[in-house]
C-alpha cells in the first residue's frame, strides 16, 4: 500500500439530515511495513451537544488517538461502511482496476453507504446527495447486474455509469448478491436481483423466509416483491434510514463482526459466536433482555431452517438516537443439504460449537438471560411454526412448488433433534 493515506470522517448526528466532520482517519506503514490505522475525534466535534460515538466498542467518544493494527489498520466501524463484495465488483468495473487498495474502496464507496458515516478529503463535509427521487427502470438495473455478473463490456456510457452508481447504494453489510438502492413509496429500499444461474427464485424465497421469521415472532426488515420484465425483485426496506421531508436521517449501524472485534479471516472465525455476541449486546444495548431474547430466537430460527450463512456481517446493532439496539433481521436464506446428521451454523451457538442442534442451542441459555424453561419454550415455538408453516408461507409468498421441493431439505433436518452424547463430545 501507499506509505500513508488519510481522510476525514463525517457523521450525521441523531435527528440531523446533514453531515458534520467527526474526525480524521489515517492508515500508515510502520518501519516493519505493517499497516496501522489511527483515528482522532475532532475537538469541535467533541464539544458538540449532539456528538455521538462512531461505535460502542473501539471508537468511544473521547480524545484520541485510537490505533489499531487489525484488518490492515481499518477500525470495525469504518470497515462496516465500506462496500461489500458486490459493491467492490461494481467499483472495479467503474474504475477499470481490480488491484485497488483497501483505502481506494473506502473512498470510491457511495455517498449513501450503510449507516451514518461518510468519508472525504476535505475538512468540510459535502452535502448529502439527494438523487432518490430519480426514477430508474429496475429492468435496466437488472440488465446492468447481469452485465456485471457476466463481465459483459457492452453496458457503457454515462447512463450506464449512473445506473451502476445506484448499484453501490447501501452495499456495506449485504454480501455478494446483486443489489441496488431505490426509493419505493416513502422510504429507501435495497432491491435484490436474481441471477441467471440461480437454482431457484432467490427473491421469492428470501421474501418467504422473512415472512416465516416474522411468523415465528422475530423482528425482521420490511420487505416487498415487484416483478419487472418477467423477473422477480425483492425489496428490503433500509432500517438505517428514516424520511424527513425531502431528505433522510441516517442512523449509525455496526456489524456483529465489529462488536466481536473480529474479521473475515479463517483464523478469526473461531471468535464468531452467538454466545460472545450475547455478552457484547448485554453490555451495549439499551434494552439487553429484549435484544437477547431476539438474538436467541434468531439463532434458533437459523438452525431450524439451515440458514448457514448467518455470519457476523449478517447481524448488526443500530442507533436511531444515542442508544444502541439489535437491528431487525435481514439476509435470511435456506441452505438445502444432503447431510442429515450434522449441520453447522457460521457462528458458535452452544457448548458444542456451531452444531445446529436442539440440545446445543439450549446449552448456553443463561448467556441470553433466559431460564431453561423459557429458552425451551422459545425454541419449541419456532420449531412448531417452521414445521407447520414453512411450505404454506412460501407458497403464499409466490414460491413455486418445484422451488419448495428444491429447498425442502433445509427445514428441520434429522440431526437438529439428535441427542447422542458422542456427537457433542466430538464437536
Amino acid at each position: 500500500m501507499t506509505s500513508e493515506r488519510e481522510c476525514y470522517v463525517y457523521i450525521m448526528p441523531p435527528d440531523a439530515t446533514k453531515f458534520v466532520t467527526a474526525g480524521r482517519f489515517k492508515v500508515f506503514l510502520t518501519p516493519d511495513g505493517d499497516p496501522v490505522g489511527q483515528f482522532f475525534y475532532g475537538q469541535r466535534y467533541l464539544e458538540r451537544k449532539d456528538a455521538v460515538e462512531l461505535d460502542p466498542v473501539e471508537l468511544r467518544l473521547r480524545r484520541g488517538p485510537y490505533e489499531t493494527a487489525r484488518m490492515g489498520g481499518f477500525f470495525g466501524a469504518i470497515r462496516d461502511a465500506m462496500p461489500d463484495f458486490w459493491g467492490r465488483r461494481v467499483i472495479e468495473r467503474n474504475t477499470g482496476h481490480t488491484q485497488l487498495e483497501e483505502f481506494d474502496y473506502l473512498m470510491y464507496g457511495p455517498d449513501d453507504r450503510a449507516g451514518a458515516l461518510g468519508f472525504g478529503l476535505n475538512v468540510q463535509p459535502p452535502a448529502p446527495q439527494r438523487r432518490f427521487n430519480r426514477t430508474l427502470d429496475l429492468e435496466v438495473i437488472q440488465a446492468a447486474a447481469d452485465a456485471i455478473i457476466n463481465d459483459d463490456p457492452n453496458l457503457e456510457g454515462s447512463a450506464a455509469r449512473q445506473v451502476e452508481e445506484f448499484m453501490l447504494v447501501g452495499t456495506s453489510l449485504g454480501g455478494a448478491r446483486p443489489k441496488a438502492g431505490v426509493e419505493h413509496g416513502q422510504g429507501l429500499w435495497i432491491a435484490k436481483f436474481s441471477r441467471q444461474d440461480d437454482r431457484w427464485n432467490h427473491p421469492r424465497v428470501e421474501y418467504g423466509m422473512l415472512k416465516l421469521a416474522e411468523a415465528c415472532g422475530l423482528t425482521v426488515a420490511d420487505s416487498d416483491i415487484t416483478k419487472v420484465g418477467g423477473r422477480d425483485i425483492l425489496l428490503v426496506r433500509r432500517f438505517d434510514r428514516d424520511r424527513d421531508e425531502d431528505s433522510y436521517r441516517r442512523h449509525r449501524m455496526v456489524s456483529a463482526l465489529t462488536l466481536l472485534q473480529s474479521d473475515d479471516s479463517s483464523a478469526a472465525r473461531r471468535d464468531w459466536s452467538y454466545i460472545l455476541l450475547a455478552d457484547e449486546i448485554r453490555r451495549v444495548s439499551m434494552k439487553p433482555e429484549t435484544d437477547l431474547r431476539e438474538l436467541f430466537a434468531r439463532m434458533c430460527f437459523n438452525a431450524a431452517v439451515s440458514n448457514l450463512d448467518d455470519h457476523p456481517r449478517n447481524h448488526a446493532i443500530l442507533a436511531k438516537g444515542r442508544d444502541w439496539r439489535l437491528s431487525p433481521a435481514f439476509d435470511l436464506t435456506p441452505t438445502p443439504m444432503i447431510a442429515v446428521e450434522r449441520r453447522d451454523l457460521a457462528m458458535a451457538c452452544g457448548s458444542a460449537g456451531r452444531y445446529a442442534n436442539r440440545k446445543n442451542l439450549l446449552s448456553q441459555h443463561g448467556r441470553f438471560l433466559l431460564s431453561e424453561e423459557d429458552a425451551t419454550a422459545f425454541l419449541d415455538h419456532i420449531v412448531e411454526i417452521v414445521r407447520s408453516a414453512w411450505r404454506p408461507i412460501m407458497r403464499r409468498s409466490g414460491v413455486s412448488e418445484s422451488d419448495c421441493e428444491a429447498i425442502s431439505t433445509a427445514f428441520l433436518y434429522e440431526g437438529f433433534f439428535t441427542n447422542k452424547r458422542q456427537l457433542f463430545e466430538t464437536a
